[in-house]
Parts: C-alpha cells; structure tokens; sequence
C-alpha cells in the first residue's frame, strides 16, 4: 500500500515547515508527500518544495486545491491533511491496518488549546462524526483511490466540501473512525472566540443543510481580511 499525502496549503509560510519535516521518514518508505498551494504570495512553495515529491499550483480553494493535488498523487490510498495538523508518530499503520476494515476513514480531533472549553468542543465533535458518518478536513480523511474516484472526487464547491463528499463515501459504507487524536490548530478559536466559531459554524453547517449556497457560506466563513 503506497500513501499520497495531499496538503493544500494558502500563505503557510509560517508553518508549513514542522508538518513537512514531520513527514520525511514516510518519504522514505516510499509514500508520497504532494503540497497543493493556491496563491500563496509568501514563501510557502520555496520552502515546501524540498520537503515535498511535488508541489502543485491550483486555483484557490481547499476542493480544488485536494482535487489537483489527487490529480497526480500515485498512492492506491489517497490521505488529504490540513497544514496546521500535527499527526500522531504510528498514523501510517493505522491508517494501513483501518483500509483493511473500510475503504475510507479518519481520525478523532483534538484542538491545540489548553482551554477545558477546547475539550468539551472536541469531544462533540468526535461523537457527532461517529454516529452521523460525516467527518471534517480537521480529522484528516483517507480514503482509498479507487472509491475517491468512485465518488467523483470533492464537489466543486467553495465551503462544506467535506461534509459534501463523506455523504458521498458513506452510502459505499461506513468509514472508520480512529480514536487516535490528530491536533489541529486552536489559533481560529483562540482569534475569534471560542463560543462565537461555536456558533458560527453551527449557524453555518444548519444553513448547509437548509440548502444555502456554499458560495454564500465561504464569503462569511473567510472574511476578505483572512487568507483563508
């Protein structure tokens, strides 16, 4: 089983680097690493591309962006990783040991914060992925090339990409559902607020599934101050 390990990546200049390092002893095993940037105008690709088998160009946009990068990945497992994660050492095995109970999964989350908030958060948002099928980028999906195809790849849509293709996977079968933490960045929470992302992406999702225009969705989610 050889792994793709897609990032797609926007002015991560600031980051990208520790997540990549992190990855060279699987470069080593013979996986893949593929960094997919969507107009950074930082040092983001000078510094990714040596620590990456390649780095594509896409237009901006995080199903775009993965698509592009699937595009081109050589792995039979396909495994799309947000930059700001922190991955547990042994997480090629597991995923190698779940594709034998699934064709596609993920892993639970854990926010980087140290706030009691953080792991009330967390912990819904595990049990909530377990008992719906529905997963996050945040939890890391891997899934295997075959059923990617399958499915079409990510919808062309500019938010809740996502939630839109694990609805897709889930009628194929149920994924499987790592306890093993992955650690994304709490920085989105810690900037904003924590209860007012609550809500924000409560109102957000419950507006998704009322049928709101994902397009609509992102202008609120990224303000035209962030880099997305």
């Amino acid at each position: 089983m050889r792994l793709s390990v897609v990032i797609p990546v926007l002015n991560e200049g600031n980051g990208i680097q520790p997540l990549l390092s992190s990855l060279q002893s699987i470069r080593a095993q013979g996986h893949e690493i593929i960094v997919v940037d969507g107009g950074s105008n930082d040092a983001t690709i000078a510094l990714a591309k040596p620590l990456s088998d390649r780095v594509v160009i896409s237009s901006r946009g995080r199903a775009p962006q993965m698509n592009a990068g699937a595009a081109v990945a050589s792995g039979n497992v396909l495994f799309f990783l947000h930059a700001d994660s922190q991955l547990p050492g042994n997480f090629i095995e597991l995923i190698v040991d779940a594709m034998n109970h699934s064709r596609w999964g993920r892993f639970d989350i854990r926010l980087s914060g140290d706030r009691f908030l953080f792991r009330v958060v967390e912990w819904f948002m595990n049990q909530r992925s377990r008992s719906s099928g529905i997963s996050t980028g945040d939890q890391g999906l891997f899934v295997t090339r075959e059923l990617f195809d399958a499915v079409g790849g990510f919808p062309a849509i500019a938010l809740m990409e996502d939630i839109a293709i694990t609805k897709k996977l889930r009628k194929f079968e149920a994924p499987i559902c790592l306890v093993t933490k992955i650690i994304t960045s709490s920085k989105r929470w810690e900037k904003n607020g924590a209860w007012h992302t609550i809500w924000l992406m409560w109102r957000l999702r419950y507006a998704y599934w009322r049928g709101a225009d994902p397009a609509h969705l992102a202008r609120i989610y990224y303000p035209p101050s962030t880099n997305g």
